[in-house]
């Protein structure tokens, strides 16, 4: 990805060498979740719009921690990641390129829902060492919204953090990375399904507070669609790049020259792409897994091949 900020953020400091953005959506979110769980404070004294505020504040640092453990994964395999966004839905670390290999996906997918996990037990064990009270009640719902976010988080589909750790697997079992993005695209989109049909069932036209709710369920939802429906189109056009087989470029005409690196004649789509960007050359020598030279790969060659199955 590029280091461009997003369009429509804005810049309010930087966080685990990041910088940290936010989109003026969050503030609407936050709004619209102080409304919705200010009823549940409404018993405990003082104003609860006031103690739905606090909550909300400490739900956003709470999914910012949850955040900055995608960035230390992500900085640990050796990838840039210059920001991290809170929006409408939640965050988003911007990494720069993609995941070399299904164990770097997967680390890097899951260690977002653990950390939120992490959070709401540990809430909950704070909670449980307190009197019932104010406090009391914003840790446990502290608590209680982290589990449930690392839950919806482990969906398998994409773009949830569920999805890329589903997509890590089905890449890992199959070899083929563009099979497992368009299968946890697919499921993403059934995702979006199911929570359209549960905010229509849920809810109840004679309660504001359920019908909030339900519209909350309908736009993550539009969420999930949007994100899956992208990620379909990036796993097809990773499908289409997978044709690019180094063996059927070769130039078995010209012998490479003495000094030219050696690649595997067997790569293909982007495992032959990432392993042309860790040795540059114009030209390669394309070698059996017996070390037996079976012909020459120019970059130009791959090159041309790349734009016309990018298409």
């Amino acid at each position: 990805m590029s280091a461009r900020r997003p369009a429509g953020t804005w810049r309010i400091g930087r966080v685990a060498g990041a910088e940290l953005l936010i989109r003026p959506s969050l503030l609407a979110m936050g709004l619209v979740l102080v409304l919705v769980f200010a009823p549940q404070f409404d018993r405990l004294g003082g104003n609860p719009y006031a103690i739905a505020a606090v909550f909300v504040v400490a739900l956003y640092a709470s999914i910012l921690v949850h955040e900055v453990a995608h960035v230390i994964a992500a900085r640990a395999f050796g990838m840039r990641v210059p920001s991290v966004t809170l929006h409408l839905l939640g965050g988003e670390t911007h990494l720069e390129g993609e995941s070399r290999r299904p164990l770097q996906e997967f680390v890097i997918a899951v260690v977002g829902p653990l950390t939120s996990l992490l959070i709401g037990f540990g809430a909950w064990w704070t909670a449980l060492q307190l009197p019932p009270g104010l406090t009391y009640a914003v840790l446990w719902s502290v608590g209680f919204i982290n589990v449930l976010v690392a839950g919806f988080n482990m969906l398998p589909g994409l773009p949830l953090d569920g999805g890329r750790v589903f997509r890590a697997l089905i890449w890992g079992l199959t070899g083929n990375e563009s099979t497992g993005v368009i299968a946890a695209a697919w499921l993403g989109r059934v995702a979006a399904v199911g929570l359209v049909m549960w905010a229509v069932l849920a809810a109840d036209l004679e309660q504001p507070i359920s019908l909030t709710r339900s519209l909350l369920f309908a736009v993550v939802a539009l969420f999930l669609w949007q994100g899956s429906s992208a990620a379909l189109v990036h796993g097809r056009r990773l499908a289409r790049v997978d044709r690019i087989i180094a063996r059927e470029l070769a130039d078995r005409t010209v012998a490479p020259p003495p000094d030219a690196p050696q690649l595997p004649a067997e790569l293909r789509g982007r495992r032959l792409l990432v392993a042309m960007v860790e040795h540059p050359a114009h030209v390669y020598a394309l070698v059996e897994p017996d070390g037996t030279v079976v012909g020459r790969l120019d970059a130009s060659a791959v090159d041309r091949a790349y734009r016309e199955e990018s298409r």
